[in-house]
């Protein structure tokens, strides 16, 4: 489960502006961010298991971002890692429109997904739960692991703080991390029913998730300046979540 949260052309400062936590179990391995030795230009975390990413960087200013679809009760075997469909766009130079034509077709080999891929001025949406990619006009959005802008509590409630962030004139980076690092619950007359049981529906409706085997293992920021500059930030959760690792790097292709 993951909360993204993006300011698409709409802060003059910072044209684009991505915030994400990505939820997973506490035992799967992940590698903190990094450029990939086999894919030099490629800048982001890796799952160790499938060997894909949930977020990152590319080559000649292309980023993009993947959450899972919660549907528990749906039990189809999926054949492909949603991890490969991040790395697949950032490790190419394929047009955004052709890559898409790509994951259309072959979108029944994967679990349910919602993608985000853009570059320095365009921004693509995508979900194998939709019918077809769709081009996203200059706003800011709020995507977890149901439909873009589904009402879940979380979704809306990130969306309201980070767009008074965005909007705010001078920000931070610690603001943005304190916004992402919130463990508030929603009450329960708030929840969404998406098929899991109460208690997990209470955990998983915190921004930043804490359980005893499951929660947040990191936080990223990626920020594109007008001019071009760009900077990518990940806090890598060692022991959720009082534990962490900062790293800080430059990314490629986007001056």
């Amino acid at each position: 489960m993951c909360l993204l949260l993006i300011a698409h052309q709409v802060n003059d400062e910072f044209p684009l502006i991505v915030l994400e936590n990505r939820d997973e179990y506490y035992d799967r391995p992940t590698a903190p961010l990094d450029y990939w030795p086999e894919v030099p230009d490629l800048l982001a975390g890796k799952d160790l298991k499938s060997g894909g990413t949930w977020m990152g960087v590319g080559k000649n200013g292309r980023w993009a971002a993947v959450t899972n679809f919660r549907e528990p009760r749906r039990s189809e075997h999926a054949s492909k890692s949603r991890g490969w469909l991040v790395s697949g766009y950032l490790a190419n130079s394929q047009p955004a429109e052709a890559y898409l034509g790509k994951v259309v077709t072959e979108g029944a080999c994967y679990a349910g997904f919602n993608l985000l891929i853009g570059d320095r001025e365009r921004l693509w949406f995508f979900s194998n739960r939709e019918p077809e990619p769709y081009l996203l006009p200059p706003g800011i959005y709020s995507l977890s692991n149901g439909r873009l802008g589904a009402p879940w509590p979380k979704v809306q409630t990130g969306k309201e703080r980070f767009t008074r962030l965005v909007n705010g004139g001078d920000w931070s980076v610690s603001e943005a991390f304190e916004l992402m690092a919130d463990t508030t619950r929603a009450p329960d007359a708030q929840l969404p029913d998406t098929g899991v049981p109460l208690d997990w529906e209470r955990a998983l409706s915190a921004i930043f998730i804490v359980t005893p085997t499951y929660g947040t293992r990191v936080t990223t920021l990626l920020t594109v300046e007008g001019n071009g500059d760009a900077t990518l930030i990940e806090r890598h959760f060692t022991s959720p979540p009082g534990e962490w690792i900062d790293t800080r790097q430059v990314c490629p292709g986007f001056a």
